[in-house]
């Protein structure tokens, strides 16, 4: 955690300075820096796609290669974006843009990953755990039921070194991990502003907290209980090709270990409601970026919770945990460039129809009037693929962007745009933020996890689809 922090430090440093002795204030623009997506070709999504790319195929082609330099590849890609965007565009834009993703994004992003990484990672479920079928169903169901209150990246990160443990003996279980990335880390994100960033968004637009609650109830309900059913038949199917797991011996009753870091996490949720509720209306500026002050306390207290949790907790429990620092190590890596390579897509998607994606905002409505399952569709796909939370916005803003009339009068329409972001989260991993978190630490428990297409192949498509063409059926045709 050190190493980490003093990293992001030391990144933070060299950029004040780059701005300071790059930019005086002479150089300044009188307005704030503004990057016009209509005049952006769709060429410039080429790095983005590339970073993708490098995910999905290095660890198949050179995995080798992939373990070992994975944080070069992704500075490639970024560079490959940074150096022809800065000569096009300038500095001043492409500075603005970086320091933008940076502070209101990235560094916020990986706070809260960092923070549930360590607190859930002290504690420890203890007992016999056995990954029966019904066992691993029913801590799925916990963790999807859990999601929605506590985020899709907490109930993850509090249940996934339990059910790794629990079919540590079993021959068949990287389904297991799929299964518990499709709901955990996705699906039961779905009722509460809590659950997932999107909706997270839409409370702070105006939305309702409880809207999600109601509205995604049903749609949700379909998915989880389809789901759970076949993940049950799946699962019971595999597991009467193994061998008998032996239950050890001896007093093995159901405890936890690192309770305190319960306590934590429930700071880590107030943290992330304090930014939500509480607008004092104070910021300041850092190069044109507006750092409001609940979002820096909300980074501040995370860090806090971190430092405590790490102090406080047993390293005993965390080696027991199989804890270490790589997963969050690779995911800061990886998604430094994503976050970079994406600035361009986001900003030809905010540009509606005079985007080079026009031909996709204009397909979300017909003779003035909204297609649902257009927008469910589109806002899941490059849900899939881009920020979710963003694309959310995106739609929603296409759609009118007025919550009152988004949550009675088109209350179908801002379901879709909801459900479509909230769920195919789940088709990459890259959907939705725990994904790869999730992978990465199976992989780090010696889980061998799907590649980027064999995910997408072998499970989101044969799957996920057929239910989302269900759920399309049902509520948005």
């Amino acid at each position: 955690m050190k190493i980490l922090s003093f990293r992001i430090i030391k990144t933070l440093i060299f950029l004040s300075g780059l701005l300071a002795t790059a930019f005086g204030s002479e150089n300044m623009p009188h307005g704030t820096p503004h990057l016009d997506g209509s005049v952006l070709s769709i060429f410039w999504v080429i790095p983005f796609a590339g970073i993708l790319l490098s995910i999905a195929l290095f660890p198949l082609i050179a995995p080798q290669f992939w373990h070992r330099h994975f944080g070069k590849v992704s500075l490639f890609w970024a560079a490959v974006f940074i150096i022809p965007f800065s000569i096009k565009e300038g500095m001043v834009i492409t500075v603005y843009e970086l320091v933008h993703v940076s502070l209101l994004e990235y560094i916020p992003f990986i706070i809260l990953l960092l923070a549930l990484f360590t607190i859930s990672g002290g504690v420890r479920l203890t007992g016999s755990l056995v990954g029966k079928p019904v066992t691993n169903l029913l801590l799925i169901l916990t963790g999807t039921l859990f999601a929605s209150w506590m985020g899709t990246t907490g109930a993850a990160m509090l249940l996934i070194r339990p059910i790794i443990r629990a079919n540590a003996d079993r021959k068949y279980k990287v389904h297991t991990i799929v299964f518990f990335i499709f709901l955990v880390a996705n699906i039961g994100g779905s009722l509460t502003p809590l659950g997932d960033p999107p909706l997270f968004l839409g409370f702070l637009k105006g939305v309702d907290f409880f809207w999600t609650t109601f509205a995604m109830f049903k749609p949700m309900l379909v998915m989880v209980v389809s789901l759970l059913t076949i993940y049950y038949v799946l699962d019971s199917y595999f597991y009467k090709k193994e061998n008998q797991i032996e239950i050890p011996e001896g007093n093995h009753k159901i405890g936890l270990e690192g309770k305190l870091n319960l306590l934590l996490l429930l700071g880590v949720i107030s943290s992330v409601l304090l930014s939500g509720f509480w607008n004092p209306g104070i910021h300041f500026k850092v190069f044109y970026v507006n750092v409001e002050l609940q979002n820096f306390a909300r980074d501040f207290l995370l860090l806090c919770l971190t430092f405590i949790s790490w102090k406080i907790t047993s390293q005993a429990v965390r080696e027991a945990n199989e804890y270490t620092w790589f997963p969050i190590v690779e995911v800061a890596k990886l998604f430094a460039a994503i976050f970079v390579t994406i600035i361009p897509a986001i900003a030809i998607l905010k540009a509606g129809t005079h985007g080079a994606l026009s031909s996709v905002i204009e397909s979300v409505s017909r003779d003035g009037e909204p297609v649902n399952y257009m927008y469910f569709w589109l806002t899941g796909m490059l849900s899939s693929f881009l920020d979710n939370a963003p694309t959310y916005l995106v739609f929603f803003n296409t759609a009118g962007g007025d919550p009152i009339t988004l949550m009675t009068a088109q209350h179908n329409t801002l379901l879709a745009i909801s459900a479509g972001a909230v769920f195919m989260g789940a088709n990459t991993y890259i959907g939705n933020a725990p994904n790869f978190m999730v992978k990465s630490i199976a992989e780090s428990s010696g889980i061998k996890m799907p590649s980027f297409f064999g995910y997408f192949l072998k499970y989101s498509l044969p799957i996920l689809f057929p239910l989302y063409i269900i759920v399309t059926y049902i509520f948005f045709v």
